[in-house]
Order: structure tokens, then C-alpha cells, then sequence
């Protein structure tokens, strides 16, 4: 994913600052020595102010930003200046979950720290992780074991002194996403193919497809199809396409490989890696 620098001027009355909800925090009272400027991104708006106001009496963190969505952290960061730490959900509202937010402000701040919590559980903000590259000057951690301020101080300064922290049941997960990916037969196909399959497992026909990917002739789908049937062991002589198309559909479905033998019956491999029957 390519995240572009927002198009916006400092002076634009439509610029997304002046609402009041998304408004940089400015303080009258200096930050002083010792203490962390830190940009909250939280979309609940009731567990956000308790944050801000459970951080600040800390005396260790001064919140000077606070906004709903990673679009809006990266607006900030950039219109205000870099802060010493970002303490930043997971799941935000916006296009970009905080992983994905996280990595455009690492672009334009190198090794910008940064504390993740989430206490989502789907694949999406595992897989996000792992892919983003993220070494160093972070903390990731589950909502519900570091909510309060005194635990979240720690992790925000480690991240500021390079060190790195993930909580042991998220890089549990982070781990079991990373295997399911290597074995997914999703990585047996090219980009172009795996885009066929996700619109052939959602019921499109081949001129259906062709029309959104921007191809003129549904023939060059029936071919990717065949590449797709090929790769997944889906185009046996005695198979014909209506039957393989459903067995692809399924096995992307399941985001597993699974065989049929002649009589029909499905296989699957175990966690010891044996074929047994599908059910």
C-alpha cells in the first residue's frame, strides 16, 4: 500500500483541523523537561478524554494532540511538529487502521515511536504488523492488560528509547497469522490471479469479471482460471469447469488447500499435516 502525503494548506477553511473534534490540543501550560509530547489517536470519544486526562496527571506525558482516524494523526503530526511518542488504537475510523496510520508517519518520521493497543482479534491488524516492517520504537499490546496510564507510561518511554515490546498473546497471533499465510494456497498465485479468484469466489461470471479488472475479452479470465484450476490441483480431465470453479471458490473461501478424490470426497490436511476428510 502507498500512503501519499495529504494535499492540504495551512490556511484552507476546509482543511480537516478547523473541526473541533479533530482540533490539535494546544496548551497553555509549557511542557516541561523530562516530559513526552504525545499525539493520542483513539476513536471512542468517551475513552479518549479519560486517557488524555489519566496521561497528563501522570506528570510524565503531555498530551499536545489528539484525534479519531490515522489520516487526521499524520495531518496533525505534520502541522504541528513531530511529537515524542504516538499512543495510537488499532482499529480507527478512516481508511488506515493504526498499523497501516503508523507506517505513513514512520515515512515522513523515521522511527517514530509509537504504542499500538487493540483489542480487536480478526487477522487483518496481525497480518498488517507483519508486513509493515516495524523493528523498532514500538509497543504493541492488548487494550484490556495496559489500559491504565501508569502501565502505558513505560511502554511509551521504551518506545522513545528504541526498545521494542509486544505482548506475548499478540505475537502468539501475529505468529499463527504468519504460518496460515505461508501455508495459504493464496501464495501458490500471481497478484493478477489471486484478484480473479477473490471476484470468481464471490459468484462474478467471467464477463463479469473481465468488465471490473478492465479486460476486453472474458477469454483472458477463462485462461487465469485455468492457471488458478492448475496451481490447486483443481483440473483433472474427469472435472469440468462448473465443478472446478466451485472447488476454487471454496478453497479461497477457506483460505485452505482441500482435494477431492474420485468419489467426491473432500480432503484437508491437519496440524500433522495428514490428508483427512473434510468436514
Amino acid at each position: 500500500m502507498i500512503f501519499a502525503r495529504p494535499s492540504w494548506r495551512r490556511d484552507d477553511p476546509n482543511h480537516a483541523f478547523q473541526t473541533p473534534e479533530c482540533a490539535p490540543v494546544r496548551h497553555e501550560k509549557p511542557k516541561l523537561a523530562g516530559m513526552m509530547s504525545l499525539l493520542l489517536v483513539e476513536d471512542n470519544p468517551r475513552l479518549r478524554p479519560a486517557l488524555k486526562a489519566g496521561l497528563n496527571a501522570t506528570g510524565e506525558v503531555l498530551v499536545n494532540g489528539e484525534c479519531a482516524s490515522g489520516e487526521e494523526a499524520l495531518r496533525s503530526a505534520l502541522e504541528c511538529g513531530r511529537p515524542d511518542c504516538v499512543l495510537m488504537d488499532v482499529q480507527l475510523e478512516g481508511v488506515w487502521n493504526g498499523i497501516e496510520a503508523a507506517v505513513a508517519l514512520r515515512r515522513e518520521f523515521p522511527r517514530l515511536p509509537v504504542v499500538f493497543y487493540s483489542i480487536q482479534d480478526d487477522d487483518a491488524p496481525y497480518r498488517a504488523f507483519r508486513r509493515s516492517g516495524i523493528l523498532s520504537h514500538y509497543a504493541y499490546v492488548r487494550k484490556s492488560n495496559f489500559l491504565l496510564p501508569d502501565m502505558i507510561v513505560p511502554l511509551l518511554r521504551d518506545a522513545v528509547a528504541g526498545r521494542s515490546f509486544i505482548d506475548p498473546d499478540i505475537e502468539a497471533r501475529v505468529q499463527e497469522v504468519a504460518r496460515r499465510d505461508d501455508d495459504s494456497p493464496l501464495s501458490w498465485l500471481e497478484p493478477n490471479e489471486r484478484e480473479v479468484a477473490k471476484l470468481l469466489a464471490r459468484g462474478h461470471t467471467n464477463e463479469q469479471i473481465a468488465a471490473q479488472m478492465g479486460f476486453k475479452d472474458k477469454r483472458t479470465i477463462a485462461r487465469v482460471n485455468g492457471q488458478i484450476y492448475a496451481s490447486w490441483g483443481l483440473n483433472d480431465s474427469h472435472t469440468d469447469e462448473k465443478v472446478a470453479r466451485l472447488r476454487a471458490a471454496l478453497i479461497f473461501n477457506e483460505n485452505r488447500l482441500i482435494e477431492w478424490n474420485e468419489a467426491g470426497v473432500a480432503r484437508v490436511q491437519n496440524e500433522d499435516g495428514k490428508w483427512v476428510e473434510w468436514n
